[in-house]
């Protein structure tokens, strides 16, 4: 049980700096990981015509993500992958969550079906 406890919640990889690849997409090491609860604008290749993509700046959202990641450490508390492989997980940096920081910027939108049972929501006002 404490075997599994430590893979859920972790740091990032051992030596692996997390960057944003988008406003709700990392990449620690070799790990791709989605932001659980939230959807981000999609950069303008991303967003293929007849889907329902996130409104705004994908820019402005990503920039805001890359500013979350510099607060500190970061740590990861992973729920399995999503359906284009990436790892789902509630990411913190420096103790802020990096999902609620998106939201409380106005650089995402609170997805209910995406957020595990409400793990996003528990923790942060602006998913409510």
């Amino acid at each position: 049980m404490l075997a599994a406890l430590s893979l859920l919640i972790a740091a990032a990889p051992a030596g692996a700096a997390c960057v944003a690849v988008d406003g709700d997409t990392l990449r620690c090491g070799d790990e791709r990981v989605r932001l659980l609860g939230i959807d981000a604008p999609e950069l303008p290749w991303h967003c293929q015509q007849g889907r329902h993509c996130a409104p705004g700046d994908p820019y402005a959202s990503t920039r805001s993500l890359r500013a979350a990641l510099s607060r500190g450490p970061v740590s990861l508390r992973r729920f399995g992958t999503d359906h284009y492989g990436p790892t789902l997980a509630l990411v913190s940096a420096g103790g802020v969550d990096l999902s609620c920081w998106q939201l409380s910027h106005g650089q995402a939108i609170y997805k209910s079906w995406w957020d595990n049972g409400g793990q996003l929501a528990r923790i942060c006002p602006a998913a409510r």
